[in-house]
């Protein structure tokens, strides 16, 4: 049977009571996959954000933002958001996603005001945590990053942006520098490549690209990353079955290293194994 287009499956569903329809919808989502029902949660449970954000009297407070991150990372981290924890109830543990967009949008808003320096850590640890879910399973979700909506090269350029317009060309080339080696996937942050997310998703390498305007802001920005990439690649020896950054999908419990090996981003003093485009 061939796909219905717009005008067909809306004259089709037009024939059907109330009743009907949430009968068709609970059989979607009961009977559907995981990412069926992520879709139908969120329509059926919207994003508070915009309405929060709608009142002008609510001003960001860049440090409590980052108290607020510091908190949901580290609980992410330590598998709470997967099950048997009671730091985190049952109810947040299916809205994880709403939690990761609404802190991402109040990190955002908090760089516009003139608390940088941790509404910058914020983002930052937001984004690392994005690139971490690539490769580990933090929270249930076959695809954390499309889940959550979040467009990793449109925050770090909200990100590096800021830091330079705030903090001049030198202090955002030392910071970006580091970022862009650990941050950088050659095939995007979601795991499967495919959805709205990915569609919207760039190199960092292309956001960087477009704030270096001169040769002498390429030269420094080199001398800074080139010894980075150099010294940030695993120092074992990478078998011949090592699929490396290559997408995969993920199927684990809790949070551990997914089978391909793959991760992004790292954390204290971890290795990462993300690849970031070269520099002339």
């Amino acid at each position: 049977m061939n796909r219905m287009n717009r005008e067909q499956f809306f004259a089709k569903v037009a024939q059907l009571d109330e009743e009907r329809l949430r009968k068709v919808l609970w059989t979607l989502y009961w009977r559907g996959t995981a990412k069926m029902r992520e879709r139908i949660e969120a329509e059926l449970d919207p994003d508070p954000t915009p309405h929060r954000r709608s009142t002008k009297t609510d001003p960001v407070d860049p440090n409590a933002v980052l108290a607020e991150v510091r908190e949901f990372v580290t609980l992410a981290r330590s598998g709470a958001y997967m099950a048997g924890d009671r730091r985190v109830s049952p109810k947040e543990r299916t809205r994880w996603r709403f939690t990761f967009r609404r802190l991402v949008a109040d990190a955002r808003d908090a760089l516009r005001t003139e608390g940088v320096a941790p509404a910058a850590a914020a983002l930052e640890a937001l984004i690392d945590l994005a690139c971490e879910v690539r490769g580990y399973d933090y929270f249930h979700s076959e695809d954390p990053v499309e889940a959550a909506k979040v467009v990793v090269s449109d925050e770090v350029a909200q990100l590096w942006t800021r830091v330079r317009d705030h903090a001049g060309f030198p202090a955002f080339a030392e910071q970006a520098a580091p970022q862009l080696v650990r941050w950088e996937s050659r095939y995007g942050w979601t795991r499967t490549g495919f959805g709205q997310v990915a569609q919207k998703e760039s190199s960092l390498a292309s956001v960087l690209a477009s704030m270096l305007q001169v040769r002498d802001a390429w030269m420094t920005f080199a001398d800074l990353t080139l010894p980075r990439s150099m010294t940030s690649r695993p120092a074992r020896p990478r078998s011949p079955d090592d699929p490396g950054d290559r997408p995969t999908g993920i199927a684990a419990s809790g949070p551990k290293r997914s089978p391909s090996g793959i991760c992004c981003c790292s954390t204290g003093s971890s290795t990462t194994t993300s690849t970031s485009a070269p520099i002339a």
